[in-house]
């Protein structure tokens, strides 16, 4: 029985994962990549993971692709899908915004959290996408991050969360910026009970997102070339009249400068995480159901 379920959940996150991946699009169709402007084919993005093969840029990518990317076959469940976000505020024209958002991506909200295994060990997983507002903070994605750290506590697994977000989302107001908060605190109590917590930033990873759970890991990795930080360039140099210094924001500078610990490409994320896992010795007894 255990073999039939672990096949449909398989089946389930690749359907997902197709969606997201867009590759129902013909393979020989071109598209113009977003960091050299060169023309890249369909079917040569699909086989490199969404890593451009002329100059390395990482593509977004949907959250149930990228679980698909790290997870063992079959061993994805996905929590709280049912979570929602709702109009608190009676904010104009929110609710048909988030009628479309979920039309064109399929999912409910910005993260999709759920527990699977990396080569046996048994993971608390989360993945926002930045498709659905940008990835932004409501009270929906907060309490779904917040369950997803006290669920990995309480079965004492290793958490890994995957940030890509423009912030607070401000249809929500003050109840978007209480999740720093939540989220935040949640995440100290997984750590006072001992428990590791893998953060990886993908492009771009900014506003109330960065700070608050996104930088709270206790090994923090990042993709190449994301952008990482509160406010964006843009901003900051107007509000203090002067120039940034070259690559500012990016992960590689932020790696220069401590606040990462590496840098890490898509093709090497899995086997990555595979070595961190083993090295804590987390992940509880990787036969357990």
């Amino acid at each position: 029985m255990s073999t039939v379920f672990a096949r449909r959940r398989h089946k389930l996150l690749s359907l997902k994962a197709l969606r997201d991946s867009g590759t129902v699009v013909p393979a020989n169709t071109e598209e113009t990549c977003k960091s050299c402007g060169q023309p890249v084919l369909r079917r040569d993005l699909v086989k490199n993971c969404y890593v451009c093969p002329l100059c390395g840029y990482h593509h977004p990518v949907g959250a149930y692709y990228r679980l698909s990317l790290i997870l063992d076959e079959g061993s994805f469940k996905e929590l709280d899908a049912d979570l929602v976000s709702n109009d608190p505020l009676s904010f104009p024209g929110y609710e048909a915004k988030l009628d479309g958002a979920r039309r064109r991506t399929g999912l409910g909200e910005a993260v999709v959290t759920a527990v699977g295994r990396i080569d046996g060990i048994r993971v608390a997983a989360g993945v926002l996408d930045s498709r659905f507002f940008m990835g932004s903070m409501s009270a929906a994605l907060g309490e779904k991050v917040t369950r997803l750290v006290e669920y990995a506590d309480k079965n004492k697994l290793p958490l890994i969360l995957f940030s890509a977000s423009g912030g607070a989302r401000m249809q929500e107001g003050i109840l978007s910026l209480m999740q720093m908060a939540k989220t935040s605190a949640a995440v100290e109590r997984f750590s006072e009970h001992g428990g590791l917590y893998i953060s990886v930033m993908t492009h771009p990873t900014t506003g109330g997102v960065t700070a608050s759970f996104a930088s709270l890991g206790d090994i923090m990795l990042a993709e190449p070339g994301a952008l990482i930080g509160f406010a964006g360039p843009r901003v900051i140099e107007q509000t203090i009249g002067e120039k940034l210094p070259e690559g500012f924001q990016t992960a590689e500078y932020l790696l220069e400068h401590g606040f990462l610990d590496a840098i890490v490409p898509r093709s090497r994320l899995r086997s990555t995480l595979i070595r961190l896992l083993k090295l804590h010795g987390k992940g509880g007894d990787s036969h357990g159901k």
